[in-house]
């Protein structure tokens, strides 16, 4: 059913979409939306309870709800009309008329119509685009009143009285006007607070001018306002400074921020005229080359020449010794130190001043308070100094100073990263009467080049708080739940790294570990390895590999070993670095092999636990190392005589055994008591036999091999003959004649024993085989040998020779 609206409803012709209700219900108004008090709204919720219509806009009303809303009267028949219009111009016209301060254009209008006291009521909103008119239309007898709330507060109400004198049956509310800290303001409404220096103005076309002191001004009582710091020099002079430096990002105590590009050491603050001390800050790089961040601080306690060292993971170190803190305060060469599960504070009093040196591994605080007066020093004085001018000279080198470039992020989203560094700017850090923009410059400029990481973005935000906090005592009660920062703690706190590492978020659970630094980490990746070079020794051999970049090819060092699974990598605890190494008495499993005049040795580090070759439950590990030792091929060797002659006499036959040595192939050339022999140059030796019967009698060389002492079984043993054949493992040997007659010969190349000096004695076992029926020659190559025949109780015989170096 249409409602009139108009004095002259019969010259209208309403046409709207109806719609009958008869329960809670919500409309979308969107296509003309309302603008109560300055808040637009494109829903309606409407209940219809024991006492009221109502009608609010973010929610159901319920009792005690914050919320906009208007209660209109009872409905008669638990029944309502909802009904939608585009503009009237005549409307138009009366509204305005009935109201005057609409100065705006009417858009649109939604209407409420029910039953109530044996009549019809009309409750209607009409937009005026910024500006709302509340229409109540009841041609009943009687008084009906519509209440207006905003934010669960009455705030105004238009009323309807119809008797036989007054005759009233239409009314009219502008509910049109600004809003601020919860308070409603009319139109052409104007507030001022010399006392605040605040000012309001809502006006007529509401739209809502404030002013007042800046975040760096104050009040003095009288409307002006001026700076911050001069106010607390002429009512409060004391100095009361904060200095953040959270990652490149340094703001100073003027509220000036800098950012530090280099990974060199910086002086943050000295006070000249009150020497003995003065705070000092460390950059490294951390996952980019590009971006450093603030690393560790040092006091440095100039009268007693002592650092004090504040590291990452909560670590404290005087001088080079690490000490333990707890939350109990330990005065330490006068400074006292105490550490909880946010970081580790230093505070000492130098005059009349006092320093306080917050650091919780990412960001340092120093808050300064004391007499105004004495002249500051270093960064947080004033960033804007010439960052060379506070270099430490020490720390002035190429590496520290030198620019690097990394390859884009393509992951990290500008936009996201600006619009989460704004919310210093909102509740709760907007009751902070400290300026934020230093702040947020910091969070974006850093987060726009460097991933978000690392609790990274959580760490502007705490550092602003804790400003709040020093400054202001301010706590800003819901600021890590409304930021997801729910974590008080100091991130990684109970983690040290060494110095070519920084502890990063493994997993977003929070998990952490140690991650090697770019620079660092690049000389390596260049090189595609996981370590440096084998380090080879005279007796042993050893590689070092970086655990940091094993963990970030995801391989546990624990389960690395080499070719004997025995032998397992050693870590270092302060550097973080894992050996594998063998020596000579002990190979772990290490491959020996010759070539020419090196010997090599070759040895695996895998995770493989040989247990299975079928499946494997992680990604296999391969890394092959070895050393090669030449052999001194200008160690020169003479023979103490030029041949060994050795008479044998036996049950059968009597004969001469001689050994000599040539430098030929041909034998002609003999080795004589002067003549130098060089490592690996080869050499030929003859066996000869004199007296015996070569039509029956065959000589066989059954073994000869080398001792470092004159005894056969000496404490070290090379083989160069075995069971009548050229030992396979030294391709230098080879065999002539062997078993043909009564003279053989072979040749090697020339060898001394590894790590030792001394003589080197040659020795053979001969055996006679007597060829009737037999075949004498022994079957080399992997063949199989007939069985020579020695005649009874004659014993092989053995020669001897002897090498001087």
């Amino acid at each position: 059913m249409l409602r009139p609206l108009l004095y002259l409803s019969a010259l209208i012709t309403l046409a709207g979409a109806q719609q009958t209700f008869k329960a809670s219900s919500e409309f979308d108004i969107s296509s003309c939306p309302i603008t109560i008090y300055g808040q637009t709204y494109q829903h309606a919720y409407v209940n219809l309870t024991s006492k009221n219509l109502v009608v609010c806009f973010n929610s159901f009303y319920s009792p005690g709800t914050k919320d906009d809303c208007i209660f209109g009267p009872l409905t008669d028949s638990n029944s309502a009309e909802f009904e939608k219009y585009q503009r009237i111009p005549i409307l138009e016209t009366i509204v305005k008329y009935s109201v005057p301060t609409i100065k705006t254009r009417m858009d649109c209008y939604f209407s409420f119509s029910y039953q109530h006291n044996k009549g019809y009521v009309t409750l209607a909103l009409i937009n005026f685009g910024p500006q709302t008119v509340l229409y109540l239309y009841s041609p009943a007898e009687g008084t009906v009143v519509v209440d207006v709330q905003v934010d669960g507060t009455s705030a105004d109400q238009v009323e309807v009285t119809n008797t036989p004198t007054s005759r009233q049956t239409r009314g009219y509310l502008d509910i049109s006007g600004c809003r601020h800290s919860g308070a409603v303001y009319k139109p052409a409404t104007q507030v001022n607070s010399p006392e605040t220096c605040f000012s309001l103005t809502c006006d007529e076309d509401v739209v809502l001018k404030t002013s007042s002191c800046g975040p760096l001004e104050r009040c003095l009582g009288n409307g002006s306002c001026i700076p911050a710091v001069l106010y607390d020099v002429i009512f409060n002079p004391k100095l009361d400074l904060v200095c953040t430096v959270t990652g490149p990002a340094l703001i100073d105590f003027q509220g000036h921020v800098t950012s530090v590009k280099d990974r060199c050491t910086y002086s943050l603050l000295s006070i000249p005229s009150v020497p003995g001390l003065q705070v000092l800050a460390n950059f490294q790089e951390r996952r980019r080359k590009d971006v450093s961040f603030l690393d560790s601080v040092t006091l440095w306690l100039d009268r007693l020449a002592v650092h004090i060292h504040l590291k990452q993971g909560g670590r404290v170190l005087v001088d080079d010794s690490t000490l333990t803190l707890s939350s109990w305060a330990q005065m330490v060469h006068g400074v006292e130190l105490s550490q909880d599960l946010t970081g580790v504070t230093a505070k000492l009093s130098l005059s009349n001043f006092t320093v306080s040196v917050f650091f919780d591994g990412y960001t340092v605080q120093i808050h300064l308070q004391g007499p105004i007066g004495p002249a500051l020093h270093g960064l947080c004085e004033n960033s804007s100094r010439s960052l060379t001018e506070l270099k430490l000279s020490e720390s002035r080198s190429t590496s520290c100073e030198m620019q690097y470039t990394d390859t884009n992020d393509s992951v990290i989203n500008c936009t996201r990263v600006t619009e989460h560094c704004n919310f210093l700017k909102e509740a709760p850090f907007s009751s902070c009467d400290i300026d934020p923009e230093p702040y947020i410059t910091a969070c974006t400029d850093t987060l726009c080049s460097y991933p978000d990481l690392d609790a990274l973005k959580c760490q502007f935000l705490e550092a602003y708080a804790r400003t709040c906090r020093l400054k202001h005592n301010a706590t800003l009660d819901g600021w890590r739940s409304k930021s997801e920062c729910l974590n008080p703690e100091g991130f990684c706190q109970d983690r040290t790294c060494s110095d070519h590492e920084f502890c990063g978020g493994k997993t977003a659970g929070g998990d952490t570990r140690c991650f090697c630094r770019a620079i660092y980490a690049s000389k390596y990746k260049d090189r595609n390895t996981l370590g440096d070079p084998t380090v080879c020794n005279q007796n042993s051999a050893s590689l070092t590999l970086v655990n940091c970049l094993l963990e970030d090819a995801g391989v546990d060092y624990t389960a690395l070993h080499l070719k004997d699974l025995t032998c397992r990598g050693h870590m270092d605890k302060e550097r973080h670095m894992v050996t594998f190494s063998f020596n000579s008495t002990n190979h772990c499993g290490s491959e020996v092999t010759s070539n020419n005049n090196q010997i090599i040795y070759q040895n695996t580090i895998s995770n493989d636990d040989g247990f299975s070759n079928v499946i494997t439950r992680r990604d296999q590990v391969f890394i092959d190392f070895s050393c090669i030792y030449l052999q001194e091929t200008t160690k020169a060797f003479k023979i103490r005589s030029s041949s060994v002659i050795k008479v044998i006499t036996s049950a059968v036959w009597n004969y001469t055994l001689t050994m000599k040595a040539y430098t030929d192939a041909a034998r002609t050339q003999p080795v004589e008591s002067n003549t130098e022999v060089w490592l690996d140059q080869k050499i030929w030796v003859e066996l000869k036999t004199d007296g015996l019967d070569g039509d029956l009698i065959s000589m066989v060389t059954k073994s000869c091999w080398a001792t470092n002492q004159e005894s056969d079984n000496g404490s070290l043993r090379y083989d160069l003959i075995k069971n009548g054949c050229a030992n396979p493992a030294d391709p230098t040997v080879t065999v002539e004649g062997n078993g043909e007659g009564t003279s053989n010969y072979f040749s090697f190349n020339m060898f001394q024993f590894s790590g030792r000096s001394g003589n080197i004695f040659l020795h053979c076992r001969l055996q006679l085989c007597v060829k009737e029926g037999n075949s004498c020659i022994p079957k080399c190559n992997g063949a199989r040998r007939r069985r020579s025949i020695r005649p009874r109780n004659e014993a092989p015989a053995l020669i001897s020779m002897v090498w001087t170096n």
